[in-house]
């Protein structure tokens, strides 16, 4: 089976980060997305990725150009959540919408707060803009991984669900590509009206 551009996942990769855009230390989110994608996907995918500093005006130039010029059919961001001042990605984000999605933000900090009691800080958002789903998830390697995959027991099972396993059946309804997850790292849900026939 030939694969057509059309049926290939673009994911734009965004760190927000003064100090990582400037030098002063490396960059950790991209790479741990990037090995958490590697691991989660079995459906084509490629990503185009972006470390910018916090400044809103840039953040939503770049959000905005990875939809539109660059054709992504996910956006995800790292960085500058919380309630510090530099800290503007959600208002970037909302500033580009076309409609938000408050579900991913309420599920992100139910995650996160079974691990941290500062994640009730978080103020991630997710939204749509065109035919992309552009979600804010934490800047720490290990948050993200948490809030993406959920809690699971020792059997594996799915305690707290993470947000990455509504994301697939997300982009099927706004017009994206059928992407196919690694149930052992996060099983896609899909209503079984939307299963694709094998």
């Amino acid at each position: 089976m030939t694969i057509s551009a059309n049926d290939e996942l673009l994911i734009g990769l965004v760190s927000i980060s003064d100090r990582a855009s400037q030098g002063v230390y490396e960059d950790q989110g991209i790479p741990a997305l990037k090995d958490w994608f590697t691991q989660a996907l079995t459906s084509p995918w490629r990503m185009v990725t972006r470390l910018i500093p916090d400044e809103q005006p840039l953040i939503e130039a770049t959000l905005t150009e990875l939809v539109d010029k660059e054709g992504c059919h996910l956006v995800l961001t790292t960085g500058g959540t919380g309630p510090a001042l530099r800290d503007v990605t959600p208002e970037a984000t909302l500033a580009v919408s076309d409609r938000e999605m408050p579900g991913f933000g309420e599920q992100m900090r139910q995650v996160s707060l079974k691990f941290v009691p500062t994640a009730i800080l978080s103020r991630q958002v997710a939204v749509i803009r065109k035919q992309a789903l552009i979600i804010n998830l934490p800047g720490q390697p290990k948050a993200i991984k948490e809030t993406l995959e959920g809690l699971k027991d020792d059997a594996g099972k799915p305690i707290v669900n993470g947000i990455f396993a509504a994301v697939p059946y997300c982009l099927d309804l706004i017009g994206g590509p059928y992407i196919e997850t690694n149930d052992s790292v996060v099983k896609a849900f899909r209503p079984k009206s939307a299963l694709k026939k094998s």
